[in-house]
């Protein structure tokens, strides 16, 4: 365990911000989960929706940028494809 002030400080913080990130992380995976069930026009009311969530774990650092891009990518092949195909 930490000794100085500063120090149990950041385990304190540390704590919080994971807690955080894990609340940001399944939420959005969630998200991401239902947008893929959906299809039609709800998808793609869905889709701004959910792109904006992984745009502010990308901000945040739980992701990584590049990642957010190929799920946002992904996401709307998926929407789009089945937009043409219906």
């Amino acid at each position: 365990m930490a000794n100085h002030k500063a120090t149990k400080k950041h385990a304190r913080q540390a704590l919080k911000r994971r807690d955080r990130n894990k609340y940001y992380g399944k939420t959005t995976r969630n998200a991401i989960k239902s947008l893929r069930a959906t299809e039609g026009a709800e998808a793609k009311e869905q889709l701004p929706l959910v792109e904006s969530m992984i745009d502010k774990l990308a901000k945040r650092g739980v992701i990584h940028r590049n990642k957010a891009a190929n799920l946002k990518s992904k996401l709307a092949k998926k929407i789009n494809a089945a937009a043409t195909a219906a």
